[in-house]
């Protein structure tokens, strides 16, 4: 009688138990009974649910990060490069997320490994390493077109590496080699241009004004008489002396 009545109690207990849910706040439940969807997810907090007769799911509504293993992809110029990512959704429709798909999260990184073949496919290796923005933008548009039946948002997806072979490598560093130097070699003759037209426009300041050669002379004098003790013979211009020498008559 003892052991009957302490079974009784067990399976009273189990029952019980079985019939509470704790969902946390960012968690929703998808409730199935026999096998029916219920139309509204339970919400956090205790719920209680039909032993045998309720099947519970909970999905997770927190944003997901995801990574993309590297994939094999070969751009529109046929340069075979190693390309991963990151995605980052999260779900909006519970109940779509746990029928319209067996296993969204599967599903996701699936299509996102895809979708990155796909689209890195189509570009250019020199886009691929410059224009990421524009690349980040076109994966998150395509994979939240194809989620969203399955009541996911795809938020954003980033490229994150991408791995060249050391041959391309090379010829990358060649080229950028050969840029500083194309660069280096225009701001030279920028300064050499900038520098002949202040040239001329010095020696045309003097052309106008005789007496700034005569300044300019005499400056240049104690400038060396202050820096040298050596004695220097310098010719003096005529015009300093022109003066003296006029006619009176």
């Amino acid at each position: 009688m003892y052991s009957t009545l302490l079974a009784v109690i067990v399976i009273f207990v189990a029952i019980v138990a079985s019939a509470v849910r704790i969902l946390n706040e960012y968690e929703r439940g998808v409730v199935f009974r026999l096998g029916r969807l219920k139309k509204e997810p339970k919400g956090p907090g205790i719920r209680l649910i039909i032993p045998l007769v309720d099947k519970m799911l909970k999905v997770s509504l927190r944003l997901i990060t995801m990574d993309v293993p590297p994939q094999d992809v070969i751009t529109r110029d046929n340069v075979s490069v190693k390309v991963n990512a990151v995605i980052f959704f999260r779900v909006l429709d519970t109940n779509k997320a746990i029928v319209e798909v067996e296993n969204y999260l599967y599903a996701t990184s699936q299509l996102a490994q895809t979708t990155l073949r796909s689209v890195l496919g189509q570009t250019e290796l020199d886009e691929l390493l410059s224009d990421r923005e524009k690349i980040n933008l076109k994966l998150q548009q395509i994979l939240d077109l194809h989620t969203d039946p399955w009541g996911i948002k795809v938020t954003a997806v980033e490229v994150k590496h991408v791995d060249l072979p050391q041959e391309m490598q090379r010829a990358i560093a060649k080229q950028a080699e050969a840029e500083r130097e194309r660069r280096a070699k225009v701001i030279a003759a920028e300064g050499e241009f900038q520098a002949a037209q202040r040239l001329t426009d010095a020696a045309q300041i003097i052309e106008n004004h005789p007496m700034a050669l005569q300044m300019r002379f005499l400056q240049t004098l104690a400038e060396v008489a202050t820096e040298n003790n050596s004695t220097i013979i310098f010719p003096i211009p005529i015009d300093l002396f022109k003066h003296f020498f006029t006619d009176k008559k």
